[in-house]
């Protein structure tokens, strides 16, 4: 195991399930430093996991963070621990209904689109300015290939405006020597969530709806299956780490051949 992340200090979000804690485990292994957000009191397991069986310098924090002020908040005890914020990882998010655009009411549409692209957009807002002052820094956002994809449109919308912040930020600073890059996930085999995003039991009709995700993915994967979540969490680290220093602006596709 190499050491790419030691004397790094990493912000990853969503870190208490799924992608984003296999990325903090990832790190930790790799000698960074951390700063695991979640909404989830899990958070603090995570950290205390690897506090324990790692030695890892790390702290937790639990943050609303589809609110500027609460990622104004991550950033300042990131920069009030370590001094720096090195690697940002943004990977709040995740789609809360699967069905039909025509489905959606209003107020589904607009929870989409602020828990799949505020987090995102509010984080990159608050850790640029260190990034900048520092001289250096990289900023890792996870979309999605549901950009193109069946039953969630507003989902797919908000992780548009997830790669367009992506290579938009990238021009802009380009010459300032701070990265920004995302990863688009595909359809990916993961323990069940402790904490659902949708903890209302799916009706029948639901049930066919999410089927049709499960069959268009498989059907848009060159390799005919799910990735795993080491799978996602790789990429995740190379764009974060040193080794990608010549690449910013990429949104790479991380679907079994799937281009989204």
């Amino acid at each position: 195991m190499s050491n790419r992340f030691k004397n790094k200090i990493a912000v990853i979000t969503g870190a208490a399930q799924g992608i984003g804690k296999r990325v903090a485990e990832r790190m930790a292994q790799e000698k960074g430093a951390l700063v695991l957000v979640d909404r989830s009191e899990i958070v603090h397991e995570v950290a205390e996991a690897l506090a324990r069986k790692r030695k890892t310098d790390v702290i937790s924090l639990t943050a609303d963070l589809e609110k500027f002020a609460e990622c104004q908040r991550v950033m300042d005890a990131a920069i009030e621990k370590f001094g720096r914020i090195d690697i940002l990882v943004n990977n709040v998010g995740g789609t809360i209904w699967t069905k039909p655009f025509e489905h959606y009411g209003e107020e589904e549409i607009e929870a989409e689109v602020r828990r799949s692209l505020f987090p995102t957009l509010w984080c990159c807002r608050a850790a640029l300015p260190h990034m900048q002052a520092q001289g250096k820094g990289s900023i890792v956002n996870v979309s999605s290939i549901a950009t193109r994809g069946v039953n969630r449109v507003p989902y797919g919308a908000a992780k548009g405006g997830v790669n367009a912040l992506t290579a938009c930020l990238a021009m802009e600073n380009g010459e300032t020597g701070v990265r920004v890059n995302a990863t688009a996930p595909g359809a990916t085999e993961a323990p069940p969530r402790r904490i659902p995003r949708n903890t209302r039991e799916q009706t029948e009709q639901e049930k066919r709806w999410y089927q049709q995700i499960y069959t268009q993915s498989l059907d848009s994967s060159l390799m005919k299956r799910y990735g795993t979540l080491d799978e996602q969490a790789e990429p995740i680290l190379f764009l974060a780490s040193d080794d990608s220093s010549y690449i910013t602006g990429t949104i790479l596709p991380v679907g079994g051949g799937d281009q989204g």
